[in-house]
């Protein structure tokens, strides 16, 4: 009997848990930003580090689904942790205010490695539990959610890392740590043996004659791409990635400008506007996760989707009239938050949905891809028309696209291999 059958699948959501944790190390960048200013950086330049390591971390993403059947799931992990962990080391060891080396260490070294590991406990958590794959892969991406504040305040206002021993000394122990982490949940990141299901759990059966029930065919990326089904998934996640990650952008800036205009004093609109953000949005991007992740159970991802990116597009049109006013500003980022959250809850699942469940952590990486372009065109179209004094119209253009996109995932339909041979009798 093998190791994997006879595994306690409870310990694949501790480990996929701590790998998370880890990963998140790539939304606390803001927490060093001040200190590299300080020692001479543009902030061009401390966005040009995260977002290098943003777009590493999409693309080897696709590359790490496809080395996953060649080399294992434990040991991607495990490589990806090491990865992340030695990035940071040496950030922190060899030149720790130097532009170059944080950018090829932290942001193309430690952004490959999150790109290795991230697939790995999406993929076998959803095989361990075909049952609840909403659930597990909100538990798993969760951990990246709430990782992030982790070690902003540990470096920050808890921890005062920073503070008291410097950025080189910050970033090692974060090397070291993450690469620890990373390792020890790798080591639960196995397959259960083929046609392994839980106790008391049938699939969904595909009947003769009929259109495939969903997940119930499993396509192997080339296969996919071929599907308008993922071109479907693909613009849903690309408008819905858009608003949030614009939003994450002006979520301090345009409250601050809207709260003043409504005779708020500047720090207390600063004040207010950091507490929507880093409390609010925060907390609820995280919940979100786990939330989106237990309803998708229950009445279905497609329905889930459809939901959540309806809400968040009437979010996006009525936040320029919220921004002004705390109590609804507060209400407004925690709403946005948990819509956010919820992407990476969805979009894994409605994946394995759709073309099943075997090839997911190939399949993903490309679906994730919508996320890099949504990094892209969401937070350049809130900065330009920003600069043109025209925040409420950003606000508007990814609202409607929301809005279009709650429409193109309500069309979606199960694939169907026409005149192709399955994986399995290929």
């Amino acid at each position: 009997m093998s190791e994997a059958k006879v595994m306690n699948r409870s310990l694949v959501v501790i480990g996929a848990m701590l790998i998370q944790l880890a990963l998140g190390a790539i939304y606390a960048w803001s927490v060093f930003t001040p200190a590299l200013v300080e020692a001479g950086w543009s902030k061009a330049q401390t966005q040009m580090v995260f977002s290098a390591g943003l777009a590493f971390f999409a693309v080897v993403m696709v590359l790490a689904g496809r080395m996953m059947p060649k080399v294992g799931p434990r040991n991607l992990a495990i490589a990806g942790g090491l990865t992340l962990g030695l990035g940071y080391l040496l950030g922190g060891l060899i030149a720790p205010t130097n532009f170059w080396s944080l950018l090829i260490f932290i942001g193309v070294i430690g952004g490959s490695g999150i790109g290795l590991a991230y697939v790995v406990p999406i993929a076998v958590g959803m095989r361990w539990f075909p049952d609840k794959k909403g659930l597990i892969t909100g538990l798993a991406v969760a951990g990246f959610g709430f990782g992030a504040l982790l070690w902003i305040q540990l470096a920050g206002e808890w921890g005062k890392l920073i503070a008291t021993m410097g950025l080189g000394v910050t970033f090692a122990i974060y090397g070291i740590i993450f690469g620890i982490m990373v390792v020890i949940g790798g080591l639960w990141m196995v397959f259960p043996s083929e046609g392994w299901k839980p106790a008391g759990w049938m699939p969904p059966e595909a009947v003769a004659g009929q259109t495939p029930a969903m997940g119930t065919v499993d396509f192997e990326s080339g296969e996919m791409l071929r599907t308008p089904q993922f071109y479907m998934i693909f613009v849903t996640f690309l408008f819905s990635a858009s608003a949030g990650l614009m939003s994450i952008g002006l979520m301090k800036l345009f409250p601050m400008q809207a709260m003043q205009a409504n005779g708020i004093a500047k720090e207390a609109a600063s004040a207010i506007a950091g507490f929507a953000m880093g409390i609010f949005f925060s907390l609820f991007n995280g919940g979100g996760r786990i939330g989106w992740g237990i309803i998708s159970d229950k009445i279905g991802r497609k329905m889930s989707i459809m939901i959540m990116t309806a809400v968040q597009g009437v979010m996006m049109l009525l936040f320029p009239f919220m921004a002004g006013t705390p109590a609804l500003l507060y209400l407004a980022a925690a709403l946005v938050g948990f819509n956010f959250g919820g992407n990476f809850a969805l979009f894994p699942t409605v994946t394995a949905d759709t073309f099943g469940s075997k090839y997911v952590g190939q399949n993903y990486g490309w679906v994730f891809l919508a996320y890099g372009v949504g990094g892209i065109f969401g937070p350049i179209l809130g900065g330009k028309l920003g600069d043109l004094g025209n925040f409420a119209l950003a606000f508007t253009i990814v609202g409607v696209l929301c809005l279009i996109a709650a429409g193109v995932i309500a069309a979606l339909k199960p694939p169907v291999k026409s005149g192709e041979p399955t994986p399995a009798s290929a």
